[in-house]
């Protein structure tokens, strides 16, 4: 299982096209629920009840085409108010050149960094599609690790459209976080390490799933 955005070494043309090449350096912005000053625990307590939730993220991009694994760790961690190195996270996930190997690299280093053994578990998609059991399941990871105060970091591969139109293609696979939900979890947040253009954006729960089909997350 290829996990980062490329297969081999280098990105695929459609990565290319769509994120216009490497990403040079870090680039470090902040998107947010409402009352950021608030730690992430009190923004979702506010919003209880209103079949929704935003976490903070202090957002980082990315700073090379191999990092998306330990950058999409990095952004999840920020909302429970971690500022925590790439380059430490890579080391202990084995990211290289060819990319992070799999989610069930990504999930003991979210375990260690949280502080606990059991906060994160690896799901699997391991179909072409998923179909609905396998997308209800998401979803209510999805509203349970966010009602928790922690983000997703999912591992996906190939095209999906967001709620706004846009495309985004990552045919070689790519880690992004989940970080928010609206509509009782059938929209949900995406915090993207891959081009500070497109850092946040909203996809459904239907099109997330067959995103990350063939792969795995990581939730509570």
């Amino acid at each position: 299982m290829r996990t980062d955005l490329i297969r081999k070494t280098a990105l695929t043309a459609a990565g290319l096209a769509f994120t216009g090449g490497a990403i040079v350096g870090p680039v470090t912005t902040a998107f947010a629920a409402p009352n950021t000053s608030k730690p992430a625990s009190q923004a979702q307590t506010d919003r209880k009840g209103h079949g929704e939730r935003q976490l903070g993220v202090r957002y980082e991009a990315q700073p090379n085409f191999y990092y998306c694994g330990p950058a999409a760790a990095r952004n999840a961690l920020s909302v429970q108010g971690k500022d925590i190195s790439v380059d430490a996270m890579a080391k202990e996930m084995g990211t290289t050149e060819a990319g992070t190997n799999s989610i069930n690299d990504i999930t003991p280093v979210l375990n260690k960094e949280t502080g606990k053994n059991d906060a994160y578990h690896s799901v699997e998609i391991s179909t072409p599609a998923a179909d609905d059991k396998q997308t209800d399941k998401l979803r209510a990871d999805i509203v349970k690790t966010v009602d928790d105060g922690r983000a997703v970091v999912a591992n996906i591969a190939g095209t999906t459209t967001d709620t706004d139109g846009g495309i985004h293609s990552f045919e070689g696979g790519h880690y992004i976080s989940v970080v928010g939900y609206r509509d009782n979890g059938n929209i949900v947040k995406i915090a993207d390490s891959a081009d500070p253009n497109t850092a946040s954006y909203e996809v459904t729960v239907e099109h997330l799933a067959d995103w990350i089909a063939t792969r795995g997350y990581a939730a509570s």
